[in-house]
């Protein structure tokens, strides 16, 4: 029972009142005194006399109980000055302030909407008949909750021109204490067994911090039910719940309760038939119900198998069928005969398909996301592929669908949708400051909704303290009314890495892309693409492992000689989504396959493949609590030779660990392969021919290896996975439930090279304090764990990590507090 309800159901009594003994005559005129607020033509409407009529005691008890009727006035006289007829009001004072105190469980919003609910709000007439029954409703609604000594005092404080104040005093009390539950008849089931059905707890572990062992009345009826599901999901079908005592001690701070309880034996279903007007249907629906006969008899069940038939029959168009199972008991030899009686009803149609609250989005975006057609027979699975569609689409925080029946038509229904929209992109532009990425001034502009159209636009200009950006994209989602989207970018790029945490290098770079996907069914799509890119770097370092690399492209090995490299390319990709909604899903999965390889004779020769993989368990039924895994990987190298040359993939499109995508707990760009500098070894030889000093290399055996501290040159090869426990936000209020998300993660990163030859440097002397590992062995990983904060902010997701490390191969890499815009999981 709800408060609201309560405070409804607050007993009401009639104010007094004087009625002026009156012979019987004829009026001439009608006078109301006391009006302030109250106009005299609105009054003299609830007047059911009129001048010429004639009156008596009988006709002036009718004119008072109209005008008690209006809810404007307290007291009312009705008096005679000759013929006329002299009406003597006092109206209702008007509520002017109401002030709560000492509420703590009831929130000042809860009470002030069910007050209004009752008609007592700022600003409105005081009923005092009202009023006298609200402290009795709110407190027992306190002891519904368990709070017995909870006390609420009403106080009606009168203001200067007929206004007031109420006052609401409240003394909640503390909540009394389950002290024990007993139940008394069990044999098949121990009482801890029972007891682990109920939320009502008499004990708590001591891990149970904020388990509390409050009793409510409205939780109780609940447990009863849960116990009662036990035994006949259980083949208990004679169990009986033959009493409930609740007793509480004379301080009113602990309570007892005592369940007796009749078991009975065990039932078997013998057969299950199905009874009604079938038609074609009866031979699917017998063959479904033989797979609960011969087993134990189980509620469960058997409400399964009712609501299996419902959405069998709805998704053919019968929206009422009605599903009822009989079952006749045989003592004897303990069976049960189950009828199943079906009963379709009425096929009903779709009228009219309709979208509330889509004040951005255009009404053609939302319908052709829709599976059900109008003037088609109502499929309840349909509808709901509809929505999970629209919830998808990533533009709303909340999608409901309402199924309302045609006035006057028992076969034709209206569906409607009810969204609630959200930022679908963002628009920013200023000055900022970050600790990885130093002094950042940016503009951007990107709208998965762009003007409502359901097509993605982007314009970006980014500048930080090693890269700047600018791309401009369009993709058109239906470019064909059948689903075929198009989608084109052009980007302009210039890159330090060594800023970045990557070797050195400067990239300036240039693209174009064009993109057509297709939808293959309503979870599968497929994308291809061609591009074309030019890239020119400059100020290499001399890192051994891509030293081959530029050798090949330039005559000396001058880290100052430019490369510049022109390829075509083509992408192709596949995806396959049965997530429940686009944003913060609870539900379903994510598959994404890329590839991306380069035409021949193209200045660069190789592919690069990647697979990301997203899984959601919902939990619990409301889906407060989700478990998330993760997974990515990805592998890329060259084909094909040039003479002894053998093509591999550029650096600068190698992989990289670390941050708030792969490795949290981590600096961004940093836990991959670092770069090496080999470097031989010398002894003073004997003066040349002018006496000058001379130098002998030792060998390459005597070679030393330095590894680079602060550049990561990443690998070929990655391998990510993440497992996160999704829950409620602590403190965060309902409505905000697709806006912000809380989780705990594991997560588990290896990057490596699959070209790195570790034999030539592991017996190379190593200078300086950086760790050396094998970076061509994938089982070279790290690992952290930790909280994560997701917020869907107005400008954009944002996400806060704090992250700890399990396994780490260099702490210089440990980065506690990540924070990220843009990812959300």
């Amino acid at each position: 029972m709800t408060l609201r309800t309560l405070v409804v159901g607050a007993v009401l009594f009639g104010a007094s009142s004087t009625i002026a003994a009156a012979d019987t005559f004829v009026v001439d005129d009608i006078r109301v005194r006391g009006l302030q607020r109250v106009a005299l033509g609105a009054a003299l409407t609830y007047i059911p006399v009129r001048a010429g009529d004639e009156v008596d005691s009988s006709r002036i008890a009718d004119v008072i109980r109209e005008l008690y009727s209006s809810s404007h006035f307290d007291d009312i006289r009705v008096e005679r000055e000759g013929n006329s007829l002299i009406v003597v009001v006092r109206e209702r004072p008007t509520i002017s302030a109401i002030e709560l105190e000492g509420n703590k469980d009831l929130k000042d919003d809860q009470l002030l909407d069910s007050l209004q609910s009752s008609g007592i709000a700022e600003g409105e007439s005081l009923d005092r008949t009202v009023t006298t029954g609200l402290a009795k409703s709110i407190e027992e609604f306190y002891h519904s909750v368990g709070k017995y000594n909870a006390k609420v005092d009403v106080r009606i404080i009168d203001l200067p021109r007929n206004r007031v104040e109420l006052r609401f005093d409240f003394e909640e009390g503390d909540a009394a204490e389950i002290a024990q539950i007993n139940v008394i008849g069990n044999t098949v089931f121990s009482r801890e067994d029972i007891l682990q059905e109920m939320e009502l707890k008499d004990s708590v572990p001591w891990w149970g911090v904020f388990t509390k062992r409050n009793y409510q009345q409205q939780q109780l009826v609940g447990d009863l039910e849960k116990v009662e599901s036990l035994y006949l999901n259980n083949g208990y079908l004679r169990f009986a719940m033959d009493s409930v005592q609740v007793a509480i001690t004379p301080e009113l701070e602990r309570i007892y309760v005592t369940l007796n309880v009749t078991e009975g034996a065990q039932y078997d279903v013998s057969e299950a038939t199905i009874v009604g007007d079938l038609q074609q249907h009866r031979g699917w629906l017998e063959s479904f119900a033989k797979m609960i006969e011969g087993k134990r008899y189980n509620q469960a069940d058997v409400t399964a198998l009712e609501e299996a038939i419902k959405r069998y029959f709805g998704r053919m168009g019968y929206a009422h069928t009605e599903v009822r199972s009989v079952p006749d008991i045989n003592d004897e030899d303990k069976t049960v005969n189950l009828s199943i009686v079906v009963d379709p009803g009425q096929r009903v149609y779709v009228r009219r398909i309709q979208f509330q609250g889509n004040d951005a989005t255009k009404d053609e975006v939302l319908r052709r996301e829709m599976r059900q057609i109008e003037g088609a027979w109502l499929s309840d699975q349909l509808v709901e592929n509809g929505k999970v569609r629209l919830e998808r689409l990533g533009y709303f925080e909340n999608v409901d669908v309402e199924t309302i029946p045609v006035p006057g038509e028992d076969d034709q229904v209206d569906i409607i949708y009810n969204v609630k929209e959200q930022p679908s992109g963002t628009i920013s532009a200023g000055v900022g400051y970050g600790d990885f990425a130093g002094l950042s001034v940016n503009a951007a502009v990107s709208q998965e909704n762009f003007l409502g159209t359901g097509n993605r636009v982007s314009f970006t200009i980014d500048t930080n303290r090693y890269a700047k950006n600018l791309q401009l994209g369009y993709r058109d989602n239906y470019f064909t009314d059948d689903g075929v989207s198009l989608g084109g970018n052009l980007t302009v790029s210039e890159f330090d890495a060594g800023r970045a945490n990557l070797q050195q290098y400067n990239q300036k770079s240039w693209g174009l892309g064009l993109d057509l996907g297709f939808p293959v069914n309503e979870f599968n799509r497929l994308n291809f693409g061609v591009g074309f890119s030019s890239t020119g770097i400059t100020q290499l370092d001399p890192f051994d492992q891509i030293i081959s690399f530029y050798e090949r492209y330039t005559d000396q090995s001058s880290s100052d000689e430019a490369l510049n490299f022109k390829a075509f390319y083509a992408t192709a990709a596949w995806t396959r989504i049965t997530l429940n909604r686009g944003v913060y899903p609870t539900a379903g999965t994510e598959n994404q396959f890329s590839f991306k390889v380069t035409a021949p004779e193209s200045d660069l020769q190789y592919f690069r493949a990647e697979y990301r993989f997203r899984y959601y368990q919902p939990l619990d039924k409301d889906h407060n609590f989700v478990g998330l895994f993760r997974f990515r990987a990805g592998y890329g190298n060259g084909y094909g030779k040039d003479g002894d040359f053998e093509y591999t993939l550029p650096f600068w499109e190698n992989f990289y660990g670390g941050g708030a995508d792969t490795l949290r707990g981590f600096e961004p760009n940093r836990t991959g392969p670092r770069g090496l500098v080999r470097r031989a070894s010398f002894i003073e030889g004997p003066p040349d021919a002018n006496g000058n000093p001379t130098q002998i290399a030792l060998g390459p055996e005597f070679d030393t290896l330095e590894v680079a501290r602060r550049s990561t040159l990443g690998g070929n090869a990655m391998a990510n996975a993440s497992v996160e426990f999704i829950f409620p936000t602590p403190f965060a209020k309902e409505e905000t439930r697709n806006t912000i998300r809380t989780s705990a993660f594991i997560d588990v990163s290896s990057v490596w090279d699959t070209e790195f030859d570790y034999d030539k440097y592991k017996n190379l002397n190593l200078v300086g304090d950086v760790p050396f590992w094998d970076y061509s062995d994938p089982k070279n990983f790290q690992a952290s764990y930790g909280l994560s904060l997701q917020w869907l902010s107005p400008m954009g997701a944002l996400t806060f990590s704090l992250g700890f490390p399990i396994k780490s191969l260099d702490p210089e890499l440990e980065d506690s507090f990540t924070f990220n815009i843009g990812t959300t999981f």
